[in-house]
């Protein structure tokens, strides 16, 4: 796939944008960053992780002292309250410690599937494919997907289905970053763009 050819060859090996020491910190930041910018929340996680830096930590705190540390990211009450929750049921059920299995991640409140699918990807190396808005975008501009994955469902099984493996946990990544900096909502960068000539758009 020329799309794949081009990503391997100028992107490489990337990972998250987000900053984080720890499984526990990468969820915390992924958690985060639903609907606010990795940006954002590079600006907000250094105090949150000096003053929370486990699961046990938040865990013995409460959303109100959560809630001052994350008051300037989007939805900041609702993730607050999902951050103590999730916290406290890593330690009740997983000693602290966040797990590997796809299902037990969704059974945290406030982790949904395109979350679940960042932590596998990015803290435990699992060909998982994340996809966000940015992924969900590019994936059609491109044609990497038909008209009719028209839900984040849809569109990961159908990239699952047509990336190789090995290039699933960079794919995330690659398509993220080129929705983010070169395929851009509003008024995509099409003049800079390696892929303007096999782009469906300009076909």
């Amino acid at each position: 796939m020329a799309v794949l050819d081009y990503f391997r060859q100028e992107a490489g090996d990337v990972t998250t944008e987000l900053d984080f020491g720890s499984v526990f910190q990468l969820l915390v930041a992924v958690v985060l960053s639903a609907q606010c910018t990795d940006k954002r929340i590079n600006q907000v996680t250094p105090a949150l992780f000096r003053r929370f830096p486990d699961a046990r930590a938040m865990a013995a705190s409460d959303e109100a002292e959560v809630f001052e540390y994350i008051k300037s990211v989007s939805y900041p009450n609702a993730k607050a309250s999902h951050l103590v929750a999730l916290a406290r049921q890593l330690v009740e059920k997983h000693g602290g410690e966040v797990p590997q299995d796809m299902n037990l991640l969704l059974d945290l409140p406030g982790v949904g599937r395109k979350t679940a699918n960042v932590i596998q990807a990015v803290a435990f190396g699992k060909a998982t494919m994340a996809v966000d808005t940015h992924v969900f975008r590019v994936s059609h501009r491109l044609g990497l997907v038909p008209k009719t994955a028209n839900t984040p469902l849809k569109v990961e099984l159908q990239l699952m289905k047509h990336i190789p493996e090995s290039d699933i946990p960079n794919a995330h990544h690659w398509l993220l970053l080129h929705g983010r900096y070169v395929c851009t909502s509003r008024k995509p960068h099409c003049e800079k763009c390696g892929l303007s000539g096999i782009c469906p758009k300009n076909i």
